[in-house]
Order: structure tokens, then C-alpha cells, then sequence
């Protein structure tokens, strides 16, 4: 069994929006920024596990809809002053589908 899913296009996910995708034993938030970049994280702010698909996105980074905690969407990483961080997920573009690995990137010990 492959550990990448086709999730849609790039056109399902508005700018700025999110999109999740429950996987295994967990959501997975997959954003669109401004300029059409593709992030997936954990949906699971570190800080008190709020949903980060429910967050705004501005430039490469999302802030919890619960207490504003901003995390880099490259890197799963609060921005200072906070601390922490949440699983990223492996993202490529097969034309225009969206494909997702179900497998996080390692460096972030809340995987």
C-alpha cells in the first residue's frame, strides 16, 4: 500500500483556505496560501490542540483560531514568543492533483 493519497486539485482548496483530511489517526489540515503553496500539518495547534483548519492564513503561516498562536506551515514550528510545534506532512504536485503523504516529516517530537 502506497503512503500517498490524491487529495483533489489545487483549485478545491480556496486561497487562504484549508482543507482536512482525516488519515489513519489523524486530521491533517492541508492549506493554500496567497501564492498557491500547499502545506499540510497536523490539525492540532500545539498549544492547546486547537483546529488550525479553522485558522486565518497569512503569508506561510496560520494562526490558531483559539489563542492565536502563529505556526510556519513549512515547518510545523510556533513563532516565538510561543514554543512548540505540530507534524508536517509531505506535499507534491502530480499536474494539477494534490497528492499527500500519510507519512510526517521527521523533527518535530508531537508526530
Amino acid at each position: 500500500m502506497s503512503d500517498w493519497i490524491e487529495i483533489g486539485t489545487l483549485n478545491d482548496i480556496p486561497k487562504l483556505g484549508a482543507r482536512v483530511v482525516t488519515a489513519k489517526e489523524n486530521d491533517i489540515a492541508v492549506f493554500r496560501t496567497a501564492e498557491d503553496k500547499i502545506f499540510a500539518v497536523k490539525d492540532e495547534c500545539p498549544h492547546k490542540q486547537g483546529p488550525l483548519s479553522q485558522g486565518i492564513v497569512h503569508g506561510n503561516k496560520v494562526a490558531c483560531p483559539l489563542h492565536d498562536w502563529k505556526i510556519q506551515l513549512d515547518s510545523g514550528v510556533a513563532v516565538a514568543p510561543d514554543e512548540g510545534c505540530t507534524a508536517t506532512y509531505p506535499i507534491k504536485m502530480e499536474g494539477d492533483k494534490i497528492m499527500l503523504s500519510l507519512v510526517p516529516n521527521e523533527g518535530c517530537p508531537n508526530n
